[in-house]
């Protein structure tokens, strides 16, 4: 579409429709580009979504886009920024950097492993902690907690996708991990899935629950929910009442920022709507981005 296309790698991920919305939307089971930017603040938007797309899949037709319009990390306020350069190794997970009084970061989950990237981080402030949500994210924790000198957490359910981490969540109960960041294990999605919360203002879910564009709501990914849907529902109901957040940041779906009391009641919705839930086949393409 003049001068861009989506190639035959995209594997529907969904990231770049979430950086570029009315440019990008789906069709067939992909991508595909819309219309062409009308402005610079839309030309931004499609340059966020060809360097997060996982598959590099967003194109232009000569063939390489232009490394100066690379916006990463992108700030979303002044405490957060999203990492992107998605990874195919995470099946193009979300990963975000934290910043903490101190100067300091925090990096939840990973973007693709780069050592280019990773100096790009560091000047935003020095990263002291990697904190993987869950197993499917881990492909790239240990080099960047060894590249920054970081400290890798993750839960004991999925230790065995990071069995060298430096840290070790365990049991159900929440865990103060830093002044203001709290972990809560939330098995479900896997049996060692956690959701990291901060300042009562972030909440960064890993694939637990998400911001659905389609249903305009908080959902569960429930047709790719591994290890129990059921298990899902009660860390819901054990958690959600705990819970008190504006941004919902997940690696899978999008993003959304509400009042903290709307928030907490779409939150109690869909805690009783997964309760009603029971498993399914795996599908895909039955998730409602």
């Amino acid at each position: 579409m003049d001068g861009w296309y989506v190639d035959d790698r995209c594997t529907n991920c969904d990231v770049a429709r979430q950086f570029a919305p009315g440019l990008i939307d789906e069709a067939d089971g992909k991508s595909r580009i819309l219309r062409p930017p009308a402005d610079e603040e839309e030309n931004r938007r499609l340059h966020a979504a060809v360097f997060a797309c996982p598959t590099r899949s967003i194109r232009p037709v000569t063939g390489r886009a232009d490394q100066s319009l690379d916006p990463f990390p992108l700030a979303l306020d002044d405490g957060v920024l999203i990492c992107g350069h998605n990874s195919p190794h995470t099946a193009g997970a979300n990963s975000y950097l934290l910043r903490r009084p101190s100067g300091t970061s925090m990096m939840i989950d990973t973007p693709r492993w780069s050592r280019t990237l990773a100096d790009r981080y560091t000047a935003r402030g020095r990263v002291t902690d990697v904190l993987l949500t869950h197993r499917d994210h881990a492909a790239h924790g240990r080099r960047y907690a060894d590249h920054f000198g970081a400290r890798l957490w993750i839960h004991e359910g999925d230790l065995d996708a990071a069995p060298d981490a430096d840290r070790v969540i365990r049991g159900l109960d929440p865990l103060e991990i830093a002044e203001g960041v709290t972990v809560h294990p939330l098995p479900g999605h896997t049996r060692g899935s956690v959701l990291y919360l901060a300042d009562d203002r972030y909440c960064f879910t890993g694939d637990s629950f998400y911001w659905s564009r389609t249903t305009g709501d908080l959902e569960v990914a429930e047709s790719v929910t591994w290890y129990s849907i059921e298990e899902l529902a009660a860390s819901l109901a054990r958690t959600a009442g705990r819970l008190r957040f504006e941004w919902v940041l997940p690696g899978h779906g999008d993003r959304r920022r509400l009042p903290a009391d709307e928030m907490a009641r779409r939150l109690h919705g869909l805690t009783e709507r997964t309760r009603l839930l029971r498993p399914r086949p795996i599908d895909f393409t039955a998730v409602r981005w």
